[in-house]
């Protein structure tokens, strides 16, 4: 008989290049099911590093994008209208807690204060969630674990997590891989060789030294991962980082005029 959750198992090992002791300090919070918050900049990797740790423990996967409309019903579910009347369909965390999977919440500080206080039950020892509207109170199954992540550079007085709920997890903190590593993550997931890499590391490496100087955020590896692929089918390097690098990350002409700069050296 199929299990709900089987849907959410990643049945392909995702690639994923360890650069410290993440994956056993992960494993070892996931043997304690102690809820964790991964930590750092946008596309740096904390997606693809649940997501590895999934198919590591070989536990199903749900995960929730976070936003600013979303409710605490989006979460834990609500009583839905059909043919035969009224029934109730679980969210994604309930699905999760009552049959044992990983609930990945990413970018949690995105969801409203009111809402992600509905985890608070399940990060202590009790392990539970009451759906109030329901009348039930699920205990987590053995198997429950839930993930949050959050990039810090945006915290602000109206985004961040109220400390009643930072307190209630283990934390890892990510950030962009050294060079060398960073270029090897590159050319692993687009197949352009190392010398292409590199050099989209490098440009990468020039935007972040922008960062408050005119850029929120520097070039994250996703972006250099989107510039890889489109050289690897042939586009023109300095084409590429145009479309895939310069023109997302800034509208400022003289910030877009020092990043081209910043291609044209190593292109």
């Amino acid at each position: 008989m199929r299990n709900v959750t089987d849907p959410y198992l990643i049945t392909t090992q995702p690639y994923y290049r360890a650069v410290a002791d993440e994956v056993e300090l992960f494993e070892a919070a996931y043997s304690v099911r102690m809820p964790m918050m991964l930590k750092g900049p946008t596309g740096c990797g904390k997606t693809r590093f649940v997501e590895f740790m999934a198919h590591r423990l070989r536990k199903p996967l749900i995960t929730v994008a976070c936003n600013e409309d979303m409710t605490a019903s989006d979460l834990v579910g609500r009583f839905l209208l059909d043919a035969d009347g009224t029934r109730w369909q679980d969210g994604p965390l309930t699905t999760a807690a009552r049959h044992g999977a990983i609930c990945y919440l990413d970018e949690v500080v995105e969801a409203r204060q009111d809402t992600t206080v509905v985890i608070h039950p399940l990060t202590d020892n009790r392990r539970v969630l009451p759906l109030e509207k329901k009348g039930e109170l699920v205990r987590a199954h053995p198997d429950f674990q839930i993930v949050i992540s959050y990039n810090p550079g945006y915290q602000s007085l109206m985004k961040d997590l109220k400390q009643s709920t930072k307190q209630r997890f283990g934390a890892l903190d990510f950030t962009y891989p050294d060079e060398a590593i960073e270029a090897e993550v590159v050319a692993h997931e687009t197949g352009v060789d190392a010398g292409v890499a590199g050099k989209l590391v490098a440009i990468a490496a020039r935007s972040r030294n922008l960062k408050g100087h005119g850029l929120d955020e520097g070039l994250s590896t996703r972006m250099l991962i989107y510039a890889g692929n489109l050289i690897h089918r042939g586009v023109d390097p300095k084409a590429a980082c145009r479309v895939a690098l310069v023109r997302p990350i800034t509208d400022d002409p003289d910030m877009r005029d020092a990043l081209d700069a910043a291609v044209s050296t190593f292109f």
